[in-house]
């Protein structure tokens, strides 16, 4: 990216933590597959394998893409704020359809095979983390990208927003954790405990799952390395207030 007017520079570290986190995640990604691929017979909608289609598809969703959803304003520091917002929103979109194929592949699997619904905690957890995401994005879609919210509207919700996305997103981690650790004990039952190369396996994706989601979790607690508000997009929103409400926005 070329230098300019106006642009602000990339605080010390952040790339570093951003490269790590997408190593981390890819790693988690390539390790799921592995494990449903090597201990699970692999994936495929028709048959006994597409309960494997929902743990894929919920670490691909709820977990790497979230996380990556969550990163686009500390990534993207001086590109257009509205592309950046449209960038964030269409990666939870993406998430949220991936996920939604995963939650309908583990209730058919269910159905099929005369399965009991709903009754782990992991399934609560699930099915409430699921909830929580659609309305999140339904709710920052009507503030930040549907033109009718107001600025103090916008300036009200936008902590309630960021600290739900990064409490859902760590719900969603947990949520994962759990789901992986009673798919091992329905398979292996007491082999668990023995160090069952499956169970070793499954195990290290958790602890590579648990520190995805710290390291992304530390990248947006760090308040130096927010997103630097531009002149522009200070102007536009001194624009927007003064139209709608007839005085100047405070800094945010």
């Amino acid at each position: 990216m070329e230098s300019g007017v106006g642009t602000a520079p990339t605080p010390r570290g952040l790339p570093y933590y951003v490269a790590f986190s997408q190593l981390l995640g890819l790693t988690v990604v390539a390790m799921t597959g592995a494990w449903l691929g090597l201990y699970r017979g692999g994936i495929a909608w028709e048959s006994t394998l597409q309960f494997n289609v929902h743990p894929l598809c919920m670490v691909i969703g709820l977990v790497f893409l979230q996380g990556d959803a969550l990163l686009v304003y500390r990534v993207f520091r001086n590109e257009a704020k509205r592309t950046t917002k449209v960038l964030h929103g269409l990666l939870h979109v993406f998430a949220f359809i991936i996920a939604l194929v995963g939650l309908v592949a583990v209730f058919d699997y269910h159905k099929k095979e005369g399965y009991a619904d709903l009754y782990s905690l992991h399934s609560w957890c699930g099915i409430l983390v699921f909830i929580l995401y659609f309305v999140q994005w339904l709710v920052g879609f009507s503030f930040f990208l549907f033109p009718g919210a107001s600025f103090s509207l916008r300036s009200c919700y936008r902590p309630q927003h960021i600290f739900f996305g990064a409490a859902i997103f760590l719900l969603s981690v947990g949520t994962a954790l759990l789901g992986l650790k009673e798919a091992l004990l329905f398979k292996l039952g007491t082999k668990y405990s023995t160090f069952a190369p499956e169970g070793v396996l499954a195990n290290i994706l958790g602890l590579l799952l648990a520190c995805f989601g710290v390291v992304v979790l530390y990248i947006l607690t760090r308040a130096d390395w927010k997103r630097p508000p531009q002149a522009e997009e200070q102007a536009l929103s001194m624009d927007f207030k003064t139209l709608t409400e007839g005085d100047s926005p405070s800094s945010q």
